[in-house]
């Protein structure tokens, strides 16, 4: 069997695995798992990995790096849907736009003014999420819990960026540990529903990856970003 199909099999059976965990956690919370959209975090693996994924049914992929994520876009079908979920300097956002669908990771008002006039120069909306800093971490990137409400005024008068949730990273420790910081996401976003109005939809909440995502299913999540558990066994 050539080393392509063996990883194509591999995947399988990692996806499957997933899968199961997910249908648990989606009976355990009472939701239907088509609410729940898996990004697949490609920066372990290279392009040619990552282009295995569509045929299983994945179209939705990560990448933390902008210029990985320019690189993978370049070399897969051009009807993939690409997440940028790490950290954007302003001077990388011209290059990003054309090649996202989503930037998952939006964690300041700056970047937020950057994204509104260079989507408007290229005529396109653009869909966000933004980043808090649930856990409170001191290195990590995000907002705090306290300053998404005053973003309102900023937020009215955006003409090309649509913010349709909130993304977080937990504390890398044990998964029920995890619980509270979803939890306050979850609230935060149903605050905010009530809070903006169109063409702000805030819907979505990025939480949970490898180490956590049933808790952060059960907690309300809508995209899980895996890498690890996805890729495991996959060279």
């Amino acid at each position: 069997m050539e080393s392509g199909a063996r990883s194509v099999e591999r995947l399988r059976r990692n996806l499957a695995k997933v899968e199961e965990r997910l249908q648990a956690a989606c009976r355990r919370a009472g939701r239907d798992r088509k609410e729940i959209t898996l990004v697949a975090v490609t920066k372990s693996v290279s392009a040619e990995i990552a282009a295995l994924l569509p045929a299983l049914g994945i179209v939705d992929l990560g990448e933390s790096r902008p210029q990985e994520l320019w690189r993978k876009a370049e070399a897969l079908p051009k009807d993939l849907r690409w997440h940028l979920i790490g950290h954007l300097q302003r001077n990388k956002v011209a290059r990003t736009l054309p090649a996202v669908h989503w930037i998952d990771s939006v964690d300041s008002a700056r970047l937020l003014r950057t994204l509104d006039s260079e989507s408007a120069k290229l005529s396109k909306t653009l869909d966000v999420l933004l980043e808090v800093n649930a856990s409170g971490e001191a290195q990590k990137h995000g907002f705090r819990l306290g300053e998404i409400a005053p973003l309102a005024p900023l937020l009215r008068d955006l003409t090309s960026v649509r913010v349709r949730g909130l993304m977080t990273m937990a504390a890398l420790q044990e998964p029920e540990r995890c619980r509270p910081a979803f939890k306050l996401l979850r609230e935060l976003r149903d605050r905010l529903r009530q809070e903006l109005v169109p063409p702000h939809a805030v819907e979505h909440l990025s939480m949970g990856m490898s180490n956590d995502f049933e808790v952060a299913v059960e907690e309300g999540a809508t995209f899980v970003r895996l890498g690890s558990v996805l890729f495991e066994g996959i060279v």
